[in-house]
C-alpha cells in the first residue's frame, strides 16, 4: 500500500508499515476468502461483522467514491449466522496484528 496523499494519516500509522502490513494482510487474505465463499465484498463481511456485535456499536465507514457507497449498503441487510460469528473470531484469534492502530500523536490525543 502507497500512500500518495500527504494528507493520508495512514502514511504515519505503526499498523500501516511495510513489515506489519505483510504480517497483517493475512487478515485480507482470511476475509477475501468468507466473503467470495457467500458472494459477497469483504467490506460487506466486516460491515455485518460489526453491526453483529452490540446494539450500540454503529459503524462509520469512510468512503471517497460512490462505488463504494454501493458496495457497504447491502451490510445492513446481511445476518451473518452465529457459526460465520464464530469462524471469524476464531480466526481472529489466531492472527497476531502487527503495529500500533495509530500515530503517537494521534494517539496522545485519544481519551481514554
Amino acid at each position: 500500500m502507497k500512500f500518495d496523499d500527504p494528507n493520508d494519516l495512514r502514511k504515519d500509522f505503526p499498523r500501516f508499515t511495510p513489515d506489519a502490513l505483510e504480517a497483517n494482510f493475512k487478515v485480507v487474505d482470511f476475509l477475501n476468502a468468507l466473503a467470495a465463499g457467500k458472494k459477497i465484498t469483504p467490506a460487506q463481511i466486516v460491515l455485518a461483522w460489526l453491526l453483529a456485535q452490540k446494539p450500540w456499536v454503529v459503524p462509520i465507514p469512510g468512503g471517497t467514491k460512490l462505488e463504494h457507497l454501493d458496495d457497504n449498503l447491502p451490510a445492513a441487510d446481511l445476518r451473518l449466522t452465529s457459526e460465520d460469528l464464530r469462524e471469524i473470531d476464531e480466526a481472529f484469534a489466531t492472527i497476531d496484528i502487527k503495529g500500533a492502530p495509530l500515530s503517537k500523536a494521534l494517539d496522545a490525543t485519544v481519551e481514554r
